[in-house]
């Protein structure tokens, strides 16, 4: 296992220093302290040492971790390494870590530090409300005073690989990054309170709702038709015998779909009081387990826009 080991927090470009280190195996499962130790000890008995003395007990390691909204890795986010924490844990072969000025902190101290911030946010969010304009992410007291914000008057459509907003189709992104710098369509100010319509109107759009208005009968295959005939005429029995198999491509266990679909069965046996073998039990099953995944991909969506 290699580690390259840069010191570049000097604006003296003289003074940087990478070190690259092929670990010990026992350094593998020691701590990262060690790695510090050893920098500062090479560092300091070279030219970059004469110029610029460290002192071990005043630096740090960190190691730089991309966002989702850059896959730069200059650009990422450079997060501290706990002195205490194993090597072979925190920091992969050929990684490159960072020497920082200010002091180490164990992992106690540095997830007390995180927890204290989530524990401010989540304070903080509690005096504040979001815009609700399509594309305007901003908070703000509630009660104003309202900012001013740009916005758009549709919804987002996320179709293929496209990503547009149904208010300016001829404007397209292919990413997340790109969709987001898509400039608005109207400016005005910010709100918490949804138009009359707006609880009717959908977060955002996908192929199903751009394909609602063109598409004709759906034709159904042999093997569709064969299917269905097997579960006593349901239509929804081809249909989930297709999703257990895409989903098994996507490495969901087919036993934890069939513990799924079983537990939702369940429950509308109960809820209908039908028979086992009733077709309108396969089909009630299927409309179930759609807006069940349905709902958790609207929410993956909502919380990409929230965070990005």
């Amino acid at each position: 296992m290699k580690v390259f080991l840069k010191y570049e927090d000097n604006e003296e470009e003289s003074t940087h220093k990478t070190l690259k280190i092929t670990l010990p195996k026992s350094w593998k499962s020691g701590p990262t302290s060690r790695l510090l130790g050893q920098f500062v000890e090479s560092y300091n008995g070279g030219k970059e040492g004469q110029l610029n003395t460290l002192e071990v007990d005043s630096l740090h390691l960190s190691s730089r971790h991309p966002t989702s909204n850059t896959a730069d890795d200059k650009k990422a986010e450079l997060k501290d390494l706990p002195s205490d924490g194993i090597v072979v844990e925190l920091i992969s072969d050929r990684e490159d870590v960072y020497i920082c000025h200010g002091p180490s902190r164990t992992s106690k101290e540095i997830n007390a530090e995180r927890q204290a911030e989530i524990d401010r946010k989540k304070e903080a969010v509690k005096h504040l409300s979001s815009c609700v304009h399509f594309g305007c992410n901003q908070r703000f007291p509630k009660g104003g005073p309202y900012p001013e914000c740009k916005y758009h008057s549709g919804p987002p459509v996320f179709h293929e690989t496209a990503k547009f907003w149904s208010c300016c189709p001829n404007k397209k992104a292919y990413d997340w990054e790109q969709f987001q710098s898509l400039p608005a369509c109207q400016s005005g100010t910010c709100t918490d309170v949804k138009d009359e319509d707006g609880g009717s109107q959908k977060e955002f759009l996908g192929g199903c709702d751009i394909r609602e208005k063109t598409a004709g009968p759906t034709l159904r295959s042999i093997d569709d038709f064969n299917t269905s005939a097997a579960a006593g005429g349901s239509e929804g029995a081809p249909v989930l015998e297709r999703l257990r198999s895409v989903l098994g491509e996507l490495d969901v266990e087919n036993e934890l779909f069939d513990q799924v679909l079983e537990g939702i069965k369940k429950n509308v046996i109960e809820k209908t009081g039908s028979g086992d073998d009733d077709a309108n039990v396969v089909d009630e099953v299927v409309q179930v387990l759609g807006g069940k995944l349905k709902n958790a991909m609207k929410a993956i969506a909502v919380e990409q826009q929230r965070i990005n």
